[in-house]
């Protein structure tokens, strides 16, 4: 009789150590696939952050640009008063931009009566015989007073996009930073757990990957060799900023395939969104261009059947995958 309690309390021991330890593992698995839940929201907010950075990179060099060509203008207009100033004399001016001979001139000339009144004489004759250029001396100086203002405000829109650019990838190194943060907080059997997995999550959407590719390859036209483009690089990684030609990410990777087929794009998800021919989203055909986020911050090629060929994200691969972004909604389809 006690044999069979002994027997039946060993039992019961065994079922009780087995259903924690499954729990415990099951718990521990759990954790982990939380770790790589975080981990993967902090590298979709670097890229965000990165793809924002690039924007504000686009607009501060068509600004740089163009601030170049004012401030040359400015100078230009700059040489043009002071040769027009120059040919008037400084007297004329002074009675041009007074209306009248100024009290200092007058003064100047007060010792003197037939001295003052024949200067005055001259000035009036000076002014007959000038009046065209001294229209010419005003509208070169209101030119030049607008370009002046014009280069100031480009000069405070060029300190801003600098701040935005700084503060941009200041936050996506920020983000890149907590995910190793958090990743360093595993133990090392678990960090290598995850790296494995994430590495055979990678191989596996690689292979797939080049088996939609070639489903995909009837496509013609630009869009069928910007497809055949962003196909080669599957596999590459991505990486804040690349475009090529071992390097990714998503606007870079667009950028690339559609100058192959003779478009030229901006490094820029949310510039490149402004371009090309806007297409209702669900008529949307291989070879588009897909947009998302708002604001936008992750673009794509459509391949069909509902996925694209992108550059996803830090620590992944260039690869065809579900034309989804987690919470990012499809915003704007664009055709070239």
């Amino acid at each position: 009789m006690r044999r069979g309690l002994s027997a039946t309390a060993l039992l019961t021991s065994i079922a009780l150590i087995s259903q924690f330890f499954f729990a415990t593992n099951a718990s521990a698995a759990q954790t982990l696939a939380q770790v790589q839940a975080q981990v993967r929201q902090y590298e979709d907010d670097a890229t965000t952050a990165a793809e924002g950075a690039q924007e504000a990179k686009v607009k501060l060099a068509a600004l740089t640009r163009s601030l170049a060509g004012i401030q040359a203008q400015a100078a230009v207009q700059g040489k043009t008063v002071d040769a027009i100033s120059k040919s008037l004399g400084s007297i004329a001016v002074e009675q041009y931009k007074s209306g009248s001979i100024s009290q200092s001139l007058e003064l100047l000339f007060s010792s003197n009566p037939s001295l003052y009144l024949s200067s005055a004489g001259s000035l009036d004759a000076i002014t007959r015989r000038k009046s065209t250029q001294l229209r010419k001396f005003q509208s070169a100086e209101q030119s030049l007073n607008a370009t002046s203002l014009t280069v100031s405000d480009r000069l405070a829109q060029v300190k801003v996009l600098q701040k935005k650019l700084s503060e941009r990838s200041a936050l996506a190194s920020a983000k890149l930073a907590q995910a190793q943060a958090l990743l360093a907080t595993l133990k090392k059997e678990d960090r290598e757990r995850l790296a494995k997995l994430a590495l055979d999550e990678e191989d596996a959407d690689q292979a797939s990957s080049l088996a939609a590719a070639k489903s995909a390859a009837g496509v013609s036209g630009r869009a069928g060799i910007a497809l055949k483009f962003a196909f080669k690089q599957i596999g590459d990684k991505y990486v804040f900023g690349a475009d090529g030609m071992i390097y990714w990410d998503c606007s870079g990777l667009t950028m690339r395939a559609f100058e192959a087929a003779g478009v030229s794009l901006p490094h820029s998800s949310a510039a490149q969104a402004r371009m090309g021919k806007s297409i209702p989203l669900n008529q949307k055909q291989p070879g588009d261009l897909l947009f998302f986020g708002r604001p936008v911050s992750h673009v794509g090629i459509y391949v069909g059947s509902g996925k694209m060929v992108h550059a996803p994200r830090s620590g992944s691969r260039v690869k065809v995958a579900p034309a989804i972004i987690g919470h990012k909604p499809l915003v704007a389809v664009r055709r070239f």
